[in-house]
């Protein structure tokens, strides 16, 4: 019987390329691996595969960045924010990470923290879009909406075509109750991008407003159609319907709403005037009364406390 000799010479010459392999090849490997995840909305192994690359060199800031950003598609944030903070202080002129690091901020409610670094990318980096569009979403959730709307304002002059800055600018408006001046910028908006599904649902809520209860339904199903995993969406949806006395329906997608996002108070409140519609006045109160201390001046809370407290 014939025996099988292993090839030594091959495994020998196979470890001896291994190990020239340089740990710039290694590491960029490894980030590509990971960046192959993410595309496959794979984060959990993603993560891996970066911190592979950073076991290898432990200042490979797109390692980091790319690192927080799989964070983020996992709603990590306070991990995502480390890992932004590791470029940055690593690459003080990393715009990316700065931005990234700056929304991560705002989505945790650190909002002078988001400010810090809206302020930072505004005199690093005065001619790119971002640097406004994040002061902007900083100073909207500051209420400081005549600033906002300057820093949205300054936004559109450097990227001109992008739909979501002039949705920005509506926003500002809505808040401000200048209905005229929302729906003419959304109408801008909607000429740049007609499938933006932000701009069909604020429209829904400047017709609610308006008392325009079926045609403000029409736009927030016309946004749920190019965007169905937003909870504000059914919340608003359900609301109308309420409102259109189609009471069972709309509770339905409050609850779907809720499913998505169990904290969104608006959703509270909106269960809250189902039960008051219904007559239902312990069930109203338990939504309302304590959204009525925690969120005083939210629309529609008082009114409908009130007529709650009244059946």
């Amino acid at each position: 019987m014939k025996i099988q000799i292993p090839n030594l010479f091959l495994a020998a010459t196979l470890l001896f390329w291994m190990g020239c392999d340089s740990i710039e090849d290694q590491k960029g490997r490894f980030l590509l691996k990971g960046n192959k995840k993410m595309e496959e909305n794979d984060p959990k192994t993603a993560l891996g595969f970066y911190e592979e690359a950073i076991a290898l060199d432990s200042n490979f800031v797109d390692a980091y960045y790319n690192k927080g950003m799989a964070h983020m598609r996992l709603n990590q944030l306070e991990t995502a924010i480390q890992d932004f903070s590791a470029a940055i202080q690593k690459n003080p002129d990393y715009t990316d990470a700065l931005f990234q690091r700056g929304l991560a901020y705002l989505d945790l409610g650190a909002n002078y923290n988001a400010k810090e670094d809206a302020d930072r990318m505004v005199t690093q980096n005065p001619r790119d879009w971002r640097s406004y569009f994040l002061k902007g979403l900083t100073e909207e959730k500051l209420k400081s909406y005549a600033d906002a709307l300057k820093s949205f304002q300054k936004a559109t002059e450097l990227a001109p075509k992008n739909s979501d800055l002039l949705v920005n600018q509506a926003t500002i408006y809505f808040y401000q109750k200048e209905y005229e001046s929302a729906k003419s910028i959304l109408v801008k908006a909607e000429e740049i991008n007609p499938a933006e599904p932000n701009l069909h649902n604020l429209r829904s809520m400047i017709l609610f407003e308006e008392k325009n209860y079926g045609e403000a339904l029409k736009a927030v199903e016309k946004a749920i159609t190019l965007d169905n995993r937003q909870a504000y969406y059914y919340n608003n949806q359900g609301l109308y319907l309420l409102y259109l006395n189609q009471l069972e329906e709309g509770l339905s997608y409050i609850n779907q709403s809720l499913a998505m996002d169990d904290k969104n108070p608006f959703a509270l409140r909106n269960k809250g005037i189902y039960y008051a519609l219904m007559g239902k006045k312990v069930e109203a109160l338990s939504f309302l009364e304590e959204l009525a201390v925690s969120y005083p001046e939210m629309d529609l809370v008082q009114e409908y406390l009130t007529k709650a407290r009244a059946l």
